[in-house]
């Protein structure tokens, strides 16, 4: 049995597969598995609760885990050991999300394209057709991750907090959810998962997107993300499309569109989910 697993922050889904590629049950989902942010002990007790997965662990002997927070040493490998525990019989493979973003979204396995994820975080990296790279290191939630679900939540507090959100819209938001001070703060600080917590907020711009407000809150946020980076692989966007996966891209797809039109970078494809396109991925190098 093979598992394939799309990892993020707020999320994860798992696929189970036999030897010959056949899909042999639904998606199982569990919490997030950002071992950049959880402790070991937390991440065991995650996947352990599943009784799904748990169900069938001895049988499984191949892992692909593609995860948020995956792109550094330390975390990966702290993963993998909680993984390997857990799946005993199994050989783990753990790889930064932005590969399993690259998998799903390209045209055929050669193809060079600029991939972006945007979701609970966001990233972008070069797919040369072989290798991936990245020349900005992600620091996370707190410093970087321009336009993701935790960019916008913080954005929509924030505007609310400094009354930069018009009135019907600040109603509405009220309506929605506990804007308590302290509720925010104890989650922000005192809760496992922020980031998480903050992208949970981001719904609220997709259901009042007709605003004008919003809308320019979506492109303002793809506009600093695009210079800080997407313009990064500038000479490479001369000759390759730009894809995108991530909830958040999936859903402001008119919005990024628009914003890429200024730049007059190429658009190609929009993943919500990057677990189909994995299984199909694997699926085929079993064939």
């Amino acid at each position: 049995m093979i598992l394939i697993t799309d990892g993020g922050s707020t999320k994860c889904d798992w696929i189970a597969m036999d030897e010959s590629g056949k899909q042999l049950q639904e998606k199982i989902r569990t919490k997030g598995l950002n071992p950049a942010i959880l402790s070991e002990k937390k991440l065991h007790k995650i996947v352990s609760k599943s009784d799904e997965l748990m169900a069938f662990s001895k049988e499984v002997k191949h892992v692909y885990f593609y995860g948020a927070g995956c792109g550094t040493e330390k975390p990966r490998l702290a993963l993998k050991g909680v993984l390997e525990n857990l799946f005993p019989n199994a050989l783990v493979e753990v790889q930064e999300d932005t590969m399993a973003a690259v998998r799903a979204s390209i045209n055929n396995p050669n193809e060079a394209a600029v991939v972006c994820i945007m979701g609970t975080g966001s990233n972008c990296s070069y797919f040369d057709g072989d290798k991936l790279h990245q020349r900005v290191k992600s620091l996370g939630y707190t410093l970087m991750d321009e336009a993701s679900g935790n960019y916008y939540g913080k954005q929509l507090i924030r505007d609310y907090y400094f009354n930069k959100m018009p009135e019907t819209i600040k109603i509405s938001f009220e309506h929605k959810y506990n804007l308590d001070a302290d509720f925010i703060k104890y989650n922000l600080y005192k809760q496992p998962n922020p980031n998480a917590y903050l992208a949970n907020f981001a719904e609220f711009m997709f259901l009042n997107k007709d605003a004008p407000y919003m809308r320019d809150l979506i492109k303002t946020g793809f506009r600093l993300f695009t210079e800080h980076m997407i313009l990064q692989f500038k000479e490479e966007l001369k000759s390759c499309p730009i894809h995108f996966a991530g909830s958040i891209a999936y859903f402001a797809q008119e919005e990024i569109r628009e914003v890429a039109a200024e730049y007059g970078m190429q658009v190609g494809n929009f993943i919500r989910r990057p677990i189909e396109g994995l299984v199909s991925y694997h699926s085929n190098q079993l064939h």
